[in-house]
C-alpha cells in the first residue's frame, strides 16, 4: 500500500472545475482503485487562487516542503487535472521535474490518464501547453471586459474606506466616511501621516480590511481619487495593493458614478502638501549596518531599523514609524553600536548563560518528534495493510523493521542542552571573533554576519535607556 498526497485547487475564474469536495472524493476513489492511501495530513488545498504563479499559492509549497522531507513522505501527488498543478508551463516542467527526480515523487492526473511510454510525455506537454493558454486567454478576456466597464463609469475594485458596494455601485458608508473626513481635515491642519495614524488606532478603529492604521495607509487614503468621485486603475497592477500606481503613464484615472467624499479643492490641497513635505521626509538608509535586524523595540517587539535624518543615523522602532507602536525609541546608532560591543568585550559566562535563547533548540526537537509521531503512524497503518490482506507476513516484518530503524534514529537525534556548556563556547566565540568586529577593514555586512551568529537579539528599553542582550544556543 502506497502513500499519496491530494492537491486541490480552484480558483475565482474558472466556473466549470469541480468543488474542492468534489476533487477530493474523485481522488479518494481512485486512490483506493490504485492502491494508494491518502492521509487527511497529506490533503492540500488552495481555495479561489490562481495557478498561473507558483509562490502565492501557500498550500502547494507546504506540499512541495513536505515532499523534500527524508524519507519521502508520499509516492505520489493525485490532482483531478493537471491544470490543477500549474497554468504556466515554466512552473510545470520545474517542479515536476524536482518531485520525479529528486524526491522520487510521481504526479498523477487522474482524470488525464497517461500511459508509461514516451508518446505520454508530449500529451502531457500538449495539455500542459493548452492549460496555460487557457489561463492567458481567460485574463485577456477579463481584462478587456474591465475596460469596457470603464468606459462606462462602472466600478472594477473593491470599495475603499468610505464606500460600501450596493448592486453593483459605490454608495458612502455614513460611518466610515467620516474618518475618510477627518483623515484629509487633520492633514491640512498640520498633522502628520504618523500623528494621524497613531490617533485612529488609539480610538480602536480599523482600515477597511480590519487592520490597524499605518503610515502608508494614510498616504494611500490621501492620495486615493475615488474620494472626489473618480477612479483609478491599472491595467497591470493588483487594484487593492496600497503599492502600485507608481507608474503614472500606467494608470487610469476616470469618472465615476459615485458621490464625492471629499470635494476637489481639498483633495488638490492635500497633494500639494504632500509633494512638498516629500523633500523633506526621512530618508531610510539603504546602506547595509552591523546591527541590521537585531535591535528590537521595548514596546513592541518590532525591529528597530536604520534611519538618517540631516546626516545622523539613528535607530527607530518600525512599529512606531508606521503608527502601530505608542512609544517613540528613537536612538542613535553610534551609541547602540559601541554599547553592543562593550557589553560583548565585558560579559562573563554566568550572563551569557542567563540570555541563552533555546528557542531554536525547542524548535528542532519538537520538529524531530513531530517526524516520530509520523512515523509511528506508519507503523499502525503497516499493521492495518497486513491485517486488511494487502501486504503479506514477510512485507508487514520488512516494513516494520525499516520504520522501527527510522524511530530510533530519530531519537538518537534529540539532544538535552548543556546551558554552560554553550556559554563557554558562546564567549569563546565572543573572543575569537572579536578583532574582526573592532576592525576598520571588515565591512559592515560582515560584521553584522558576526553579530548574528552570536546574538539573537537586542532589545532597547527607552525608559531606562538601557540594552539587553541575548544569545544564540549553539549546538
Amino acid at each position: 500500500m502506497k502513500t499519496a498526497a491530494a492537491y486541490i485547487r480552484v480558483s475565482t475564474d474558472d466556473q466549470i472545475e469541480l468543488s474542492p469536495g468534489s476533487q477530493l472524493k474523485k481522488i479518494r476513489e481512485y486512490a483506493n482503485k490504485n492502491g494508494y492511501i491518502v492521509p487527511d495530513e497529506y490533503v492540500y488545498k488552495d481555495e479561489g487562487i490562481s495557478g498561473r504563479n507558483a509562490s502565492k499559492r501557500p498550500e502547494f509549497n507546504r506540499m512541495i516542503g513536505t515532499a523534500k522531507s527524508k524519507p519521502k513522505p508520499f509516492d505520489a501527488i493525485l490532482l483531478w487535472k493537471f491544470s490543477r498543478f500549474a497554468r504556466n508551463r515554466e512552473d510545470s516542467i520545474v517542479y515536476k521535474s524536482m518531485l520525479r527526480k529528486q524526491c522520487g515523487i510521481d504526479v498523477i492526473s487522474i482524470s488525464e490518464s497517461l500511459g508509461d511510454d514516451k508518446m505520454s510525455i508530449l500529451i502531457e506537454a500538449l495539455i500542459e501547453a493548452m492549460d496555460e493558454y487557457y489561463s492567458i486567454n481567460l485574463a485577456e478576456e477579463v481584462r478587456r471586459g474591465m475596460m469596457e466597464k470603464i468606459s462606462r463609469g462602472g466600478l472594477v475594485s473593491s470599495a475603499p474606506l468610505g464606500y460600501k458596494v450596493v448592486n453593483g455601485e459605490l454608495i458612502i458608508d455614513e460611518e466610515t466616511s467620516k474618518i475618510v473626513k477627518y483623515i484629509f481635515d487633520s492633514y491640512l491642519s498640520g498633522n502628520t501621516m504618523l500623528g494621524i495614524a497613531a490617533e485612529l488606532n488609539e480610538k480602536g478603529l480599523k482600515t477597511r480590511s480590519g487592520g490597524a492604521f499605518e503610515n502608508r495607509v494614510i498616504k494611500y487614503i490621501l492620495q486615493n481619487p475615488t474620494y472626489i468621485g473618480k477612479h483609478r486603475w491599472c491595467p497591470n497592477g493588483s487594484q487593492g495593493s496600497k503599492t502600485h500606481y507608481k507608474n503614472k503613464s500606467e494608470t487610469l484615472i476616470y469618472d465615476g458614478q459615485h458621490k464625492p467624499i471629499i470635494s476637489e479643492n481639498e483633495f488638490n490641497k492635500v497633494q500639494q502638501k504632500l509633494s512638498l513635505n516629500k523633500s523633506y521626509a526621512r530618508e531610510t538608509s539603504k546602506h547595509e549596518n552591523a546591527l541590521r535586524g537585531l535591535v528590537k523595540c521595548h514596546s513592541c517587539g518590532n525591529t528597530m531599523s536604520l534611519l538618517v535624518n540631516k546626516g545622523i543615523k539613528y535607530l527607530q522602532c518600525t512599529g512606531y514609524t508606521h503608527g502601530k507602536c505608542k512609544i517613540s525609541h528613537s536612538v542613535k546608532y553610534d551609541y547602540v553600536y559601541n554599547s553592543v560591543i562593550n557589553s560583548l568585550q565585558n560579559i562573563d559566562i554566568v550572563h551569557i548563560s542567563k540570555h541563552i535563547i533555546q528557542n531554536d533548540n525547542q524548535s528542532r526537537n519538537k520538529e524531530i518528534n513531530k517526524q516520530i509521531e509520523k512515523e509511528k503512524l506508519k507503523l499502525t497503518r503497516c499493521k492495518e495493510a497486513y491485517q486488511a490482506g494487502v501486504d503479506t507476513l514477510s512485507e508487514y516484518k520488512e516494513n516494520k523493521e525499516r520504520i522501527e530503524v527510522r524511530i530510533a534514529e530519530l531519537t538518537s537525534n534529540i539532544k538535552q542542552y548543556d546551558v554552560i556548556k554553550q556559554a563557554k563556547i558562546i564567549r569563546q566565540n565572543i573572543l575569537t571573533f572579536m578583532p574582526k568586529l573592532l576592525g576598520d577593514d571588515v565591512s559592515l555586512s560582515d560584521k553584522n554576519a558576526i553579530l548574528k551568529s552570536i546574538i539573537d537579539k537586542v532589545i532597547y528599553d527607552n525608559t531606562t535607556k538601557r540594552l539587553h542582550l541575548f544569545f544564540c544556543s549553539v549546538q
